[in-house]
């Protein structure tokens, strides 16, 4: 007969099984740190049930499409206590994206946040340490959530950028389209392009968020397996992608690129907690502003023909000269979010405090205390037993004493 687990076994920690889709609805309703509404839990666990069983295929191919995305929980008790899933954001998988994190303390324990904080540490540890190849970690949190900020700088994560989500209304988007955009050396992108957009990403990013992406050219290429994912979700699911970018043919160097997700379904996916929308992505040339309201216009005008529906954009910190246009064109600030990173370099932050308290100063500071200098003696050896110090004065009155011996060099 085996006995019942009790609330002080060890936390477990272990990949997703699809026996836990079950219990994840559960895990987010009453999660301490992570999503807590009822709308975004079932949505998680409609994409898991979805998603489960194409993840689970891709983890079995070869090193190109192994750890597309992981998924761990962690179990005590025969009890789901949190979740986290990771995934690389460029080819090289050098840097990984946590894309969620959700814990909750025991069912019987008193603080409640702190033992979701202590779960929450244990599976972002065991990511860095079991994903080897990842030099660095990135994560997106809202500005709100004080939780998942304190989970994420306790772990090492230091705030990177500051990110704010734009929302276009459907009256400014058929505005923005009335006026024809002035861009002639407008091109669809290829393979071909793939340079040209790396050096037009690399451009417009500062050299730190350059070096935490670690993008090459690579990144901006599209396999034939992933064009065959793009072509067949675009058939079964109600996206439709375009993108382009401008051609500079002085410099030979791309300005400006877009990328526009157009939705044809005006219904609240199961999937998604968040209502339909269009959403686009937006990269300029800093030498090149003057190309915001052209792009806009030209998004404006690829929505024709869709549902109503407003477009959402996305500007960081460093990019003034956007947020600006943003606020020209009567965009609304919809989420303010922090872009965090930490590298596997960085040592984890210990668990038991330091106070100055117990640092013993004077023991510390025993290199620093003063001392009384020691006078030295230098002896010089002229002729066999003849020595002359420079603390013994000679008696300048019994010259006539064969003993003594001048300095070499001086005068008798």
């Amino acid at each position: 007969m085996t006995l019942p687990a009790t609330d002080s076994s060890p936390q477990q920690i272990r990949p997703l099984q699809y026996r836990d889709l079950d219990a994840l609805s559960g895990l987010v309703e009453t999660a301490q740190i992570g999503c807590q509404t009822p709308e975004s839990s079932q949505a998680l666990a409609m994409w898991l049930r979805r998603w489960y069983g194409p993840l689970k295929v891709l983890g079995w191919m070869p090193t190109t499409w192994k750890n597309l995305a992981s998924l761990w929980v962690a179990e005590q008790s025969r009890q789901l206590n949190g979740l986290v899933q990771a995934t690389p954001i460029n080819r090289s998988r050098s840097t990984w994206q946590i894309q969620r994190v959700i814990a909750r303390g025991g069912a019987t324990s008193g603080d409640q946040l702190s033992l979701a904080a202590d779960v929450g540490s244990q599976l972002l540890r065991h990511c860095m340490e079991t994903i080897w190849e990842a030099r660095t970690w990135v994560s997106e949190v809202d500005v709100s959530d004080e939780a998942t900020l304190a989970l994420y700088r306790h772990s090492g994560f230091q705030p990177l950028a500051q990110l704010t989500h734009w929302q276009i209304a459907p009256e400014q988007i058929r505005e923005l389209a009335g006026r024809s955009p002035k861009l002639p050396n407008l091109m669809p992108v290829s393979n071909a392009d793939a340079p040209l957009l790396y050096q037009l990403d690399t451009v417009s990013m500062p050299p730190l968020l350059r070096q935490v992406f670690d993008r090459h050219v690579q990144d901006f290429r599209t396999g034939l397996t992933r064009s065959l994912v793009k072509s067949v979700n675009r058939k079964l699911s109600s996206m439709d992608t375009i993108s382009a970018y401008v051609f500079e043919p002085q410099r030979k160097a791309a300005i400006g690129y877009v990328k526009v997700t157009r939705s044809r379904s005006t219904n609240t996916s199961s999937e998604s907690a968040t209502p339909p929308c269009h959403r686009a992505e937006l990269t300029v040339h800093p030498a090149y502003t003057w190309l915001y309201p052209e792009l806009l216009s030209y998004m404006a005008t690829l929505v024709e023909g869709y549902p109503d529906l407003p477009l959402q954009l996305v500007s960081a910190d460093y990019q003034p000269e956007r947020e600006q246009c943003f606020e020209q064109v009567k965009a609304e600030r919809i989420e303010h979010r922090l872009l965090l990173s930490r590298s596997v370099w960085h040592k984890l932050r210990e668990t038991r405090g330091v106070s100055f308290e117990n640092l013993q100063i004077a023991e510390m500071l025993q290199g620093l205390q003063k001392r009384q200098p020691l006078p030295g003696r230098i002896s010089l050896e002229i002729n066999g037993d003849a020595r002359w110090d420079r603390w013994d004065y000679p008696n300048l009155r019994n010259l006539q004493d064969n003993s003594y011996r001048p300095w070499p060099g001086s005068q008798s």
